[in-house]
């Protein structure tokens, strides 16, 4: 505890994989429910802890762009609902005009009646994706993308041009909006509105872009993923590991993600993808000559970041198992859906890395000077 309590009072930057790990842990809940009390709980945690303990960088405002990118799911999907839903018997609320459809069309209807429960029932589905892409939004605000890519094991070093393109392209896409619109405000032109974005859309995209693709030369020229010698043996079974680990990986976390598949597909297949993994990793490592500078610490913030985000991931599949319909109410007719008690406790929990992690460093902030040492005492020399 004390070692936690000293974490939290010096000022640092937490590690970028226990905040992936977290919003990994959230997106699974969301993604395993369609109840909207539980989906809106997991949504106001992402939140809070967000505003709590992002930095001061381009990337840390990217929350709020990902909320509207929810904001446009979910009206898409009620749109869609409305045009070509299939009907849902319950309280209708307007009928619009009909377009008749052949019969292979049969079950989709262009128009016609539109009930609240269809509308709910749309909501909620939009509501799901919207907040799993909140907890992914949540990840890269708290997580800095380059230190995230200076934690990817050796094995990994060939992509990781590719990966520092992908990663740093939304964080600088958000520098380049934040310069041009001042630019732009500077010169006396408008800043916002239809017209303001359809002006800055092709020179944000492009600065983007070439800020993405210098550091990733820059990463080459300082020979990032430089290899040595190994025999081919070990580099035909490092490949059959990494690969097949990695494809355990996906597969297992697809199971846990999808509360439809065979639990067989979930947490065994992840575990022995993780090991595989592993263990190519580890081989891959040694073919690898790089030093770190000034490694992310893993400590105790860290740990509580995890373990609370895990804890509300396995009480949403434990729920799933006991307790099916606290995940999946039935909407139809409406009716308030159940709030599980212990899903809720676990969910909550995760709100403990807005407290228990260390404050963001401030830019501003300077490093204190060193003490001066003390000046000599002079010493009287006897004649």
């Amino acid at each position: 505890m004390s070692r936690l309590r000293r974490a939290t009072v010096v000022p640092r930057a937490v590690h970028p994989g226990a905040w992936w790990l977290w919003a990994l842990g959230l997106a699974t809940v969301a993604s395993r429910t369609t109840n909207p009390l539980i989906l809106l709980l997991v949504l106001a945690t992402a939140g809070y802890v967000v505003s709590a303990r992002r930095g001061h960088a381009p990337w840390a405002r990217s929350f709020g762009l990902f909320l509207k990118l929810g904001l446009v799911v979910i009206a898409i999907r009620v749109v869609f609902q409305t045009v070509l839903g299939t009907p849902v018997p319950g309280t209708v609320l307007v009928t619009l005009p009909e377009l008749p459809l052949p019969e292979w069309a049969a079950g989709v209807t262009v128009g016609g009646p539109i009930s609240a429960e269809a509308l709910v029932l749309a909501l909620v589905d939009g509501l799901r994706l919207a907040v799993v892409l909140a907890c992914i939004g949540a990840a890269n605000a708290l997580a800095n993308p380059k230190r995230l890519l200076a934690t990817l094991p050796a094995a990994l070093y060939e992509v990781g041009v590719a990966v520092v393109v992908a990663l740093s392209f939304a964080p600088s896409l958000l520098g380049s909006v934040q310069r041009i619109r001042a630019a732009r405000r500077l010169r006396g032109r408008p800043d916002r509105g239809i017209r303001s974005i359809l002006t800055v859309a092709m020179p944000v995209l492009e600065d983007a872009l070439e800020r993405s693709l210098a550091l990733a030369a820059a990463m080459d020229s300082r020979g990032y993923g430089r290899r040595a010698a190994v025999p081919n043996a070990t580099r035909r079974l490092t490949a059959v590991l990494t690969l097949g680990g990695l494809s355990g990986v996906v597969l297992g976390t697809y199971g846990l993600l999808d509360g439809t598949g065979p639990a067989a597909l979930g947490l065994p297949v992840l575990l022995v993808g993780v090991a595989g993994a592993a263990g190519g990793l580890a081989l891959g490592g040694r073919s690898r000559v790089r030093s770190r500078y000034r490694p992310d610490p893993w400590q105790a913030p860290e740990w509580v970041t995890v373990g609370s985000a895990a804890l509300a991931a396995a009480a949403a599949i434990v729920t799933g198992v006991f307790d099916p319909g606290a995940l999946h109410p039935t909407l139809v007719p409406l009716s308030a859906p159940p709030l599980p008690v212990g899903l809720t406790l676990a969910v909550l929990v995760a709100l403990l890395p807005a407290v228990a992690t260390p404050p963001p460093p401030s830019p501003h902030a300077r490093p204190s000077a060193p003490p001066a040492a003390p000046r000599p005492t002079p010493v009287e020399v006897a004649p």
